[in-house]
């Protein structure tokens, strides 16, 4: 009986944190990691699943709109700069590549290689959003 009460009450509170905590996918990631860890394993599951959503969903938190309108508007370098590699979302880039800070926004750099704008965390060199 208290798996089912669990289950509910992470449903629920599923249901309800992508509306309560937007741009919070730490929050996000622990609610909807705790309801798929009850589904599959029960109350352990429940706890195993929250922090492993947890980390999952710090790791994905997109820019706010104005870095992102900041990175679109500035102009593309007459050379472009080239890599082999792919740029995904969570991956680092080269050190090669050179990193532009965003003015007041200290967490994000962006950098255009491949004719592709990316946005970056600067302290991990991660990639947090890729704009075509």
């Amino acid at each position: 009986m208290k798996t089912k009460a669990l289950l509910i009450s992470s449903m629920i509170l599923a249901g309800l944190a992508p509306a309560a905590f937007a741009q919070q996918g730490t929050v996000n990631g622990a609610a909807g990691g705790a309801v798929t860890g009850a589904i599959v394993g029960g109350p352990v599951g429940a706890a195993v699943g929250g922090v492993v959503g947890a980390v999952a969903g710090t790791a994905i938190d997109p820019p706010p709109e104005r870095v992102v309108t900041y990175v679109q508007e500035q102009p593309m370098p007459t050379e472009t700069v080239v890599v082999k590699e792919r740029f995904v979302v969570g991956k680092p880039v080269p050190e090669t590549v050179v990193l532009t800070p965003v003015p007041d926004s200290p967490k994000y750099s962006y950098a255009i290689v491949n004719k592709e704008r990316v946005i970056v965390d600067p302290q991990t060199r991660t990639v947090v959003q890729v704009i075509e």
